[in-house]
């Protein structure tokens, strides 16, 4: 049974957010469910839109673009370049928000002003995976943007489906 809202946000530093969940399946298959365009899909919206884009090209130097239509009909696209690939343990990557002064998928400097930087870990013990989320920010005034508009808001959501999605696996 998924462990419905267990993710745990902490504030390590003034730059960092880090969110933590048990997934009740095994490293391989929340892998899979976060590296696989079409089982980002079905989860990274966390029931608050529809994913219409979900691009993964999962090697170092690779790149990644999402786009959700929310409710209402707004349009968020992220995309972000994959620094360090470990499978099944590890994956480093940025995240640019499209919206973002020079931000679109095409530009360049501008946007790494505001690229986050995620370390995403998977770690497994008795066929439970421990997901962490480390999401290093340019400044504690984007930090806390992240905390307002993710943290308080969609991230037990889109966790839920991701749990549900890892566990549809098996």
């Amino acid at each position: 049974m998924p462990s419905s809202g267990t993710a745990i946000a902490t504030l390590p530093t003034d730059q960092e957010v880090s969110v933590t969940r048990d997934v009740d399946a095994p490293r391989h298959l929340v892998y899979m469910a976060w590296t696989s365009p079409e089982l980002v899909r079905r989860w990274w919206a966390g029931g608050q839109g529809e994913v219409t884009v979900a691009e993964i090209d999962l090697r170092v130097g690779g790149k990644w673009r999402q786009v959700t239509v929310m409710g209402g009909g707004f349009e968020i696209a992220l995309h972000g370049e994959y620094r360090e690939i470990v499978p099944n343990e590890r994956i480093v990557s940025t995240e640019v928000y499209e919206a973002t002064p020079g931000g679109d998928a095409q530009s360049g400097a501008a946007a790494d002003d505001h690229a986050l930087l995620h370390t995403v870990t998977f770690s497994e013990v008795d066929g439970r995976t421990t997901l962490t989320l480390l999401i290093r920010c340019p400044s504690k005034e984007e930090r806390d943007l992240i905390v307002n508009q993710w943290v308080h808001v969609g991230m037990q959501e889109q966790w839920d489906l991701l749990e549900q999605v890892a566990i549809s696996l098996r």
